[in-house]
């Protein structure tokens, strides 16, 4: 055997050695996507004593009326709930409940409360998505021990449908299919101890590279999307913008940030939009990666999959986003008004994610749960550094019927120690709800852009 062919063999053996370790998931176990599981990677069956339902499709894109200015009607409207969860018997329901539920009973034990309904597995997305998972599934994996992505590209979306560890698990959420590109308002509030409060209104963008027609080449396969979040309210605040692209491997090409500001009238690199910087206008209630329940490079940490329960999660908010409620009914002292929120019997992945010892953040353990259906993240307790569980996130969570998405009608954030809350997202008085398939072009996502952003 000759020299060049000892290393042609050589370089196959490489080659197949490289193949096997980028390959995901065999077909045979992607071939299970939409058979023996959802498409998305959801055990199909209900469980043991029907509590939770088998998932059947999800709702149909006509289950409800869609209002002019883009609000849904609750198909489940009618229904009671089965049962109410207090500070007096959440004992009895302890193993189907987070510690920062537990928690939550302990600091309010007068007013905060869990309405159980019956459970629907309402959440669906369109067939090119599902396909899209699939393809993820045989191509996509981890580099830079979890913190990035390969074989992802524009078009792609839940990079781990079939995951076999915990920063996979939360790779889904992030690679989650919200719609396509999207433009919203809302507001964000930070209630004192006595519920006093000053709603702070932004503008959101948040565009996908494969819906950008002149997409810098740079870009195409190192995004996930470009981000673009405005101050319209109030005056103090107003025309302070932010500038984000995502990237897919923030080690090796990290987050890329700009702030315009309106007083100073300049636009300047943002590191602190990232980690634990402060989070917008949150008067110190949040943490930039707080945002969506949890966003941004996950190197910090290091990620251990527990596996998965039953829990009683937000879910199928429709109540909490309708535009018959107004901003002061839902916003209360200590949580929000849980005569508006509704819960749900579902399976979660459970993930904590602890710092590494040569890293630093202000939470040094998170423990996430995120919903098997849809990879929304659902609840997170934070906790500080020294083991004291500190925050509790919840996502109030609805499936978009009409687009085909399930997204948060509301997220909170509640401080323990403080008494204070934040919560975010509350769309109820906005003129309009989310619009889709916004049409984008690459220099309204440049910082050249933000001081006209600004100014308008």
């Amino acid at each position: 055997m000759n020299r060049d062919t000892l290393l042609k063999g050589a370089l196959l053996s490489l080659s197949l050695l490289a193949g096997s370790v980028l390959a995901a998931v065999t077909p045979q176990e992607a071939d299970s996507l939409g058979s023996s599981l959802t498409p998305l990677g959801a055990q199909k069956e209900g469980n043991a004593d029907g509590s939770i339902p088998a998932w059947t499709g999800g709702l149909p894109k006509t289950a409800g009326a869609v209002d002019a200015k883009g609000f849904l009607a609750d198909p489940f409207a009618s229904e009671k709930p089965l049962f109410v969860i207090t500070a007096k018997n959440a004992e009895q329901y302890r193993a189907r409940l987070t510690e920062g539920q537990m928690a939550l009973f302990k600091r309010y034990p007068d007013t905060y409360r869990i309405p159980v309904y019956p459970t629907h597995r309402t959440a669906s997305v369109p067939p090119a998505v599902m396909a899209a998972a699939k393809d993820s599934a045989l191509h996509v994996a981890s580099v830079n021990d979890g913190s990035g992505l390969s074989g992802f590209k524009p078009g792609s979306y839940y990079a781990f449908p079939l995951p076999r560890n915990g920063v996979e698990v939360v790779w889904n959420h992030f690679t989650r299919y919200m719609g396509d590109s999207y433009k919203r308002g809302f507001i964000q509030a930070t209630p004192q101890v006595d519920g006093a409060y000053t709603p702070v209104r932004f503008e959101e963008e948040q565009v996908y590279p494969s819906q950008v027609a002149d997409l810098p080449a740079e870009d195409a396969g190192s995004l996930l999307y470009y981000y673009k979040q405005r101050v319209l309210e109030p005056a103090r605040l107003a025309g302070t913008v932010a500038l984000v692209h995502e990237t897919i491997d923030q080690v090796n090409n990290p987050r890329r940030a700009w702030v315009y500001n309106a007083g100073q009238r300049r636009v300047r690199r943002a590191p602190q939009l990232a980690y634990d910087g402060p989070g917008t206008a949150s008067d110190g209630q949040r943490t930039a990666d707080n945002l969506d329940m949890y966003n941004g490079a996950p190197d910090r940490y290091d990620w251990k999959l527990i596996g998965k329960k039953e829990l009683y999660i937000p879910y199928n908010s429709y109540r909490l986003e309708s535009p018959t409620l107004k901003y002061d009914e839902i916003i209360k002292a200590g949580h929000i008004n849980p005569d508006h929120t509704r819960y749900e019997l579902h399976r979660v992945w459970e993930v904590v994610a602890t710092v590494k010892p040569d890293a630093r953040h202000v939470y040094a353990k998170r423990h996430f749960y995120i919903d098997e259906d849809t990879w929304q993240i659902a609840e997170v307790d934070h906790y500080d550094r020294q083991g004291q569980l500190w925050r509790v996130a919840e996502g109030h969570a609805l499936y978009r019927y009409d687009r085909q998405t399930s997204y948060l009608a509301a997220e909170t954030l509640y401080d323990l120690i403080s008494g204070r809350y934040m919560v975010v997202g509350l769309r109820n008085e906005e003129p309009r709800n989310t619009q889709y398939g916004i049409t984008a072009k690459a220099y309204d996502f440049t910082p050249a852009a933000l001081r006209t952003d600004g100014m308008r």
